[in-house]
């Protein structure tokens, strides 16, 4: 039996998102279509609403409805701090800790070459360019530690220290409330080198 185009169509654009498979993309695209459709096409209507609203911030590059985000525009903010993350689910991550007062990059993705993903395509220039700007003091790569995110904090630790700026990475180690025989032995040995005097 052939499939109607039109469901065709919905089970492709779905499976482009991550972790969906063919299976998954086929079982919400049949939900919304016999189970609810209001859903869906409110769904259809947001997806179009943040292709035509959205945009990168001027300054740090997260996604914002303005030139500049509320971050960069917040000038209580410490000018002199600026951290690098991934992407805008990562700064807001670091922002619910309530702990970061500077202002952040976002690079929207990590070094990749296997995946074609170089310094241009995570935004390396602007990065540079805003990290050379006589204002940032101190670096710090929050990047994820993944292989590709190490890769990638250590491509921006070299690039950035030849501009004399500090920079800093952060810590690694047990989880707050994590119990030793349930971390795994890698997190472990981080921990015990990345340890501080009290």
């Amino acid at each position: 039996m052939k499939q109607p185009s039109a469901l065709v169509a919905l089970v492709e654009a779905l499976r482009a998102l991550p972790g969906v498979g063919p299976k998954s993309a086929q079982r919400m695209a049949y939900h919304l279509m016999q189970h609810d459709r209001e859903a869906a096409e409110r769904l259809g209507r947001s997806l179009l609403f943040a292709t035509e609203h959205l945009r990168h911030c001027e300054k740090c590059n997260t996604f914002t409805e303005a030139r500049v985000c509320d971050v960069c525009s917040d000038e209580s903010r410490d000018p002199t701090l600026l951290c690098v993350v991934e992407t805008p689910a990562d700064q807001i991550m670091l922002e619910q800790t309530m702990t970061y007062r500077g202002l952040y990059f976002v690079l929207m993705g990590r070094l990749s070459p296997l995946d074609g993903i170089g310094p241009k395509e995570i935004h390396f220039e602007r990065l540079v360019k805003r990290a050379s700007d006589g204002v940032v003091k101190e670096v710090v790569l929050a990047t994820n530690f993944t292989n590709e995110g190490e890769a990638t904090a250590h491509y921006l630790a070299q690039t950035l220290k030849a501009r004399e700026l500090s920079v800093t990475r952060l810590a690694r180690g047990v989880p707050v409330g994590g119990e030793l025989e349930y971390v795994d032995a890698g997190t472990i040995a981080r921990a015990m080198l990345d340890r501080r005097s009290l």
